[in-house]
């Protein structure tokens, strides 16, 4: 029998894996999911014709190997008359141009985005820029499509810009007094910064100062996470928000206060190859969602003479010596069964894998293991007639994302997924939203009934002005367990642990929960490639595995 890879999970870095082992190797894969659910988080939900995105889910990376491998499964639309109409798109630094369908190039210009979504100095971001070719796909519906970016700050029942941008609108929703101790403050911890950045508290204090970081940033955050910013490490913000300051916000609203037009530019645009590439951005998007692409790969997969074992938990894993030999599944019917492989690749919490080893686990990683703490998550979809806050011309206002920073709602974040996707959506005369909720599985409103959390839900919107209650027409609830692994509990102590999992020779930890690392997709994805890459090539560092994101160049999905 030739080798076999036992793939625990079917989120993006599992079937990553098990396609690139596929292309790469004569390794077969065996992937088992716990779920009846291709996609992890990345997944797409249906609800009676409507499609709901977990957390949002932008496809860009700065890997072009990432970008590649996407769009060789799923092409950029192309233009009506079938030429290629290519347009750039970009995201923190990057640019790529892709062929993209006619008729987006109808929609306005793209335009410099806020200055504190730049990554380090403005001055110092390179244009990368790197030609895509569109390749025939395989139908109409499986294709990308390419997306303009718009997120915003809901506080004090007005809209920011998302990242915070110096101008008249911030100046104006603020007022002046607020701004007058922003400013104070921000130059004051430029003048007397805090030594050691110990905790998020700090790290965001140096970076924006103690006003600042108090209007946007502590109890957004705090809602995010349900601990204190001074509880939570400093290695967070380093991977989230690297490079973040109101240095190169300045630069840049000074610059743009006295640039004037661009030559050659219509009044009002901005002219792409003058600009930031982090200040632009346009990003690709599965035409019905996220899910839409990984239930493509995992079609690929069994084609191509892989297995997908749906709804098998893995509790127990074997081992001899310093090698994995076996893992042990149970299904929803109390059925079991024992599988033997030669490589095994866990993208499971950190916690379950230490909790199903037979194995004696030393007390101080169990220790480690027990501590680890997630954060788990409640998307409720809501089909309205309309929403109260509109466009200047009375629209459905264009944002994909927009952060509730409100304090007097439990709301975190609000999705507009007509905006992410018009086929996301059955009916486009209506509005279809998903409220999302950070809470843990011990918190009442993850016990809350459904019934009672929709209506919930619509009553916070209701209140802080979002939409009335009466325009709600149907609702849908979605309960996602250990979506963020915090930075916090033991996880000052997590080199033990991952001294630990790394001395199993033919073990490999890879995605977002497998690592215990706030990763983006693409970031999981990479784990899973560096993986394959290293058994086809006769090794794996797994050192290199843990430097992936390292480089903490991503902050888009949380503050």
């Amino acid at each position: 029998m030739g080798k076999r890879a036992i793939i625990i999970g079917a989120g993006p870095a599992g079937l990553t894996a098990a396609l690139e082992f596929l292309r790469k190797t004569d390794v077969t894969p065996v992937v088992l999911e716990a779920s009846g659910e291709i996609g992890g988080i990345s997944r797409t939900i249906r609800y009676k014709g409507n499609r709901m995105d977990i957390g949002g889910h932008r496809f860009f990376s700065k890997s072009d190997r990432v970008m590649q491998w996407w769009m060789e499964l799923m092409p950029p639309s192309i233009g009506e008359d079938g030429a290629p109409t290519g347009v750039e798109i970009s995201y923190q630094g990057k640019q790529r141009s892709v062929v993209v369908p006619a008729h987006l190039e109808e929609e306005p210009p793209l335009r410099g985005l806020g200055p504190l979504q730049a990554e380090g100095d403005a001055d110092e971001v390179v244009d990368v820029a790197a030609v895509v070719v569109a390749t025939e796909p395989e139908n109409d519906d499986l294709v990308m499509l390419v997306r303009p970016r718009k997120s915003r700050i809901y506080y004090l029942r007005k809209f920011f810009d998302y990242p915070i941008k110096l101008t008249g609108n911030t100046v104006t929703n603020l007022g002046p007094v607020r701004m007058a101790k922003i400013g104070y403050s921000y130059v004051m911890s430029r003048v007397s910064p805090i030594k050691e950045e110990k905790s998020l508290e700090d790290f965001l204090i140096n970076r924006f100062g103690r006003e600042l970081y108090l209007t946007f940033f502590k109890s957004y955050t705090e809602k995010v996470w349900g601990t204190p910013c001074d509880q939570i490490s400093a290695e967070w913000g380093a991977q989230r928000i690297k490079g973040l300051s109101l240095t190169t916000a300045l630069k840049h609203f000074v610059k743009k206060a006295f640039a004037g037009t661009p030559k050659g530019a219509a009044t009002g645009d901005v002219a792409q190859k003058g600009t930031d590439t982090s200040l632009i951005e346009r990003f690709l998007y599965p035409k019905f969602g996220p899910g839409q692409l990984w239930e493509h790969v995992a079609e690929k997969v069994v084609a191509m003479g892989g297995e997908i074992q749906m709804g098998w938990k893995v509790d127990g894993i074997e081992v001899e010596g310093k090698k994995v030999v076996a893992v042990s599944a149970v299904n929803s019917l109390g059925e079991r069964k024992r599988i033997e492989g030669d490589y095994f690749l866990s993208t499971m919490p950190m916690r379950e894998l230490v909790q199903a080893l037979k194995v004696d686990v030393p007390a101080n990683v169990r220790e480690v293991s027990d501590g680890l703490q997630y954060r788990d998550f409640i998307t409720v979809g809501v089909l309205a007639n309309k929403l109260d806050v509109v466009e200047p011309d009375g629209g459905l206002i264009k944002d994909t994302w927009i952060y509730i920073q409100e304090p007097d709602v439990l709301l975190g974040r609000l999705q507009i997924f007509n905006n992410w996707s018009p086929y996301m959506v059955s009916d486009p005369t209506k509005v279809w939203i998903g409220l999302e909720y950070f809470c843990y599985e011990t918190d009442p409103l993850w016990a809350m009934p459904d019934e009672d959390l929709k209506a919930f839900a619509a009553k916070e919107l209701e209140k802080i002005g979002i939409l009335k209650t009466a325009e709600v027409l149907d609702a849908h609830v979605v309960r996602v367990p250990k979506t963020y692994p915090a930075y916090f509990g033991t996880y000052n102590r997590f080199s033990e642990l991952r001294e630990f999992t790394d001395s199993f020779e033919n073990l490999f930890l890879v995605g977002r929960n497998g690592m215990h690392k706030y990763n983006n997709q693409d970031h999981s994805m990479l784990t899973a490639m560096a993986v394959v890459d290293g058994i086809a090539a006769g090794g794996v560092d797994k050192s290199s595995l843990w430097e992936i994101n390292t480089e903490q160049e991503y902050h888009e999905e949380k503050k």
